[in-house]
């Protein structure tokens, strides 16, 4: 599978394009934004995108889901059920944050913990990890040894759990039961800033670390 990674809206979200190199078939997960930069980056990666894939209902992750899925008449898949929450608010979380105004829409598919999504013959282990948001999903590429974890986790730091319907207990429970036993190995791509791996952040994260 190849990757990339398109920082969009003024949050700097990694919006990531997945492709799968035997089919050339391309998903794109968390479009909260800057549209035209994120076929842009698909072009230039040759893929053919197929669905959009969701981590959580944040706007910097999918104000922009409708509008792409509309353009190119997609499947949007993810997130867990209990984003209806903060989807249901897009309208308002937008205009607060100038984003202009994004629609309410509902996901073809919403995804369950132990789901599987296809990206052409890549697949993607779906593991609910609520705390965050309460419907927070994250996806892995068991292959590959790849998790696009949106804003579960950070290098150096965890998501913040101070909105409505965040958990801080829930949020640490759900790095040390579901993403921890992926592996060290596992690279991964955060909602923002630098990749890291799952065994560097065992050793040094302060917040979540094993010494933590």
């Amino acid at each position: 599978m190849k990757l990339g990674i398109v920082p969009v809206t003024p949050f700097e979200q990694n919006c990531s394009i997945l492709v799968c190199q035997e089919t050339g078939d391309a998903a794109v997960v968390d479009p909260g934004g800057d549209i035209d930069k994120i076929l842009g980056g698909v072009k230039q990666m040759g893929g053919n995108v197929k669905k959009i894939l969701l981590t959580h209902g944040h706007l910097d992750h999918c104000a922009a889901a409708k509008d792409l899925a509309d353009r190119l008449n997609i499947p949007i898949e993810g997130p867990q059920e209990d984003e209806r929450f903060w989807i249901d608010q897009l309208p308002e979380q937008t205009v607060r944050f100038g984003f202009g105004y994004a629609k309410v829409f509902e996901p073809n598919r919403w995804l369950n913990d132990g789901d599987h999504v296809q990206v052409g013959n890549v697949d993607l282990e779906v593991f609910h990890c609520p705390g965050h948001t309460p419907g927070h999903v994250i996806f892995f590429d068991k292959e590959d040894r790849l998790a696009i974890v949106g804003d579960v986790l950070f290098a150096g730091s965890i998501g913040r759990t101070d909105f409505p319907r965040g958990n801080h207990a829930d949020l640490i429970n759900a790095i040390k039961t579901k993403l921890w036993p992926l592996g060290d190995d596992v690279q991964f791509v955060p909602g923002h800033g630098p990749m890291s791996t799952f065994g560097k952040e065992r050793k040094t994260n302060p917040y979540v670390g094993d010494g933590a």
